[in-house]
């Protein structure tokens, strides 16, 4: 990804979420068919980023983060436009939700931001270009089959991933 060509922002107000909307509507298999009211209330109430093209300010892609913004980050709803697909976007957008949500992470994240102790995500997610494939070294889970995180410095250094293991307890 050219640094010039794109940005990501968590500002709320850049967010197209009519374009958004219909991303995952109709194209997400996680959220087909989830009404505009929902997906409304779901970026209301979750820390959001775009990615965007700098020179015309279109989103490109998107990803949503559940938070209490003190103890805990779930990561969902990653989504980038079909046609920007395979020039890195994606794990570009992820990259900096990591480390926008990193113990001391480098500002200019506020503070309200910084040190949350766990992060959740589920596994084995299928990609909508590619249903059916597991993206990365992970194994894939169903439903209850979560993992949580137990340390944040416990990432790989190929895929700069979290390591995952088992829940034990609360």
């Amino acid at each position: 990804m050219n640094d010039d060509t794109y940005e990501i922002s968590t500002d709320p107000a850049r967010l197209d979420a009519t374009r958004v909307h219909h991303w995952l509507s109709t194209d997400a298999y996680w959220a087909l068919g989830r009404t505009r009211e929902k997906q409304d209330s779901a970026i209301a109430n979750s820390l959001n980023f775009g990615l965007y093209d700098t020179a015309s300010g279109e989103q490109l892609a998107y990803a949503r983060v559940v938070t209490d913004h003190t103890t805990f980050a779930w990561l969902c709803d990653v989504y980038v436009d079909p046609a920007t697909r395979g020039k890195g976007l994606g794990i570009a957008l992820v990259t900096a939700v990591r480390d926008h949500l990193a113990p001391a992470g480098p500002a200019p994240h506020p503070p309200r931001h910084r040190g949350r102790p766990r992060r959740l995500r589920q596994t084995g997610l299928r990609t909508p270009h590619r249903p059916g494939q597991v993206d990365g070294p992970r194994p894939a889970v169903t439903g209850a089959a979560w993992r949580r995180c137990q340390s944040s410095k416990a990432a790989s250094t190929t895929t700069r991933e979290t390591t995952f293991s088992s829940p034990s307890g609360s």
